[in-house]
């Protein structure tokens, strides 16, 4: 089912459900992610763009293995390997609705999150669904994995350029259901030029 294109594999993705160390949430958002130049979806915004990295291995690996990096050396975010074996794209996701689980959430959050919040963009979305960086890697369909995705019928989706990069910036890659207060709010990069950006 994700051994397809990163936009195919993230419609794919939206409505999917996540389910960690008990807490369980329905993504509501997600970004798509290519590879290198001269492969198949070039994408100067990927990890993937300058090849193989002991970082970014996870990308060219088997799709359906979950991809975790630190950002800017504070969050966590999670991302799902997609495309056929070899050939590097991930899906990133940045949202999701905590379906249960909630109490566990928020006491890994803090009390004074709002619920739409909880996991509303990468860093808080793993924080709340407790992703760890030694999770990197495993296989989310195996139901023996700390972090599993069960795959449902997509929803609607509405797209738009990805938040917060400076390459490739106008591409539609972001994918999210609209009128879902857990979706995270649009930033441009400042570092991002205006104008139609072409990989």
């Amino acid at each position: 089912m994700l051994s397809v294109d990163p936009v195919t594999a993230a419609r794919h993705l939206l409505g999917a459900v996540l389910v960690c160390r008990g807490v369980s949430a329905q993504v509501v958002e997600v970004e798509a992610y290519g590879g290198p130049a001269q492969g198949r979806w070039p994408d100067p915004a990927s990890h993937a763009y300058r090849g193989l990295t002991p970082r970014n291995a996870v990308m060219f690996g088997p799709a359906g293995r979950l991809y975790v990096y630190r950002s800017y050396g504070i969050h966590l975010c999670a991302n799902v390997s997609c495309g056929p074996d070899g050939t590097p794209a991930a899906v990133l996701v940045r949202a999701a609705v905590i379906e249960s689980g909630l109490p566990t959430a928020r006491t890994r959050r803090g009390p004074a999150v709002a619920d739409r919040s909880l996991a509303r963009g990468p860093g808080n979305l793993c924080s709340a669904l407790g992703i760890t960086l030694p999770d990197n890697g495993i296989d989310l369909f195996d139901p023996r994995s700390a972090v599993t995705v069960e795959l449902a019928e997509p929803l609607p989706a509405t797209a738009g350029p990805r938040v917060g990069i400076s390459q490739a910036v106008d591409l539609p890659w972001r994918f999210w259901v609209s009128g879902r207060p857990e979706v995270s709010a649009y930033r441009r990069s400042p570092r991002a030029p205006y104008g139609k950006i072409n990989p």
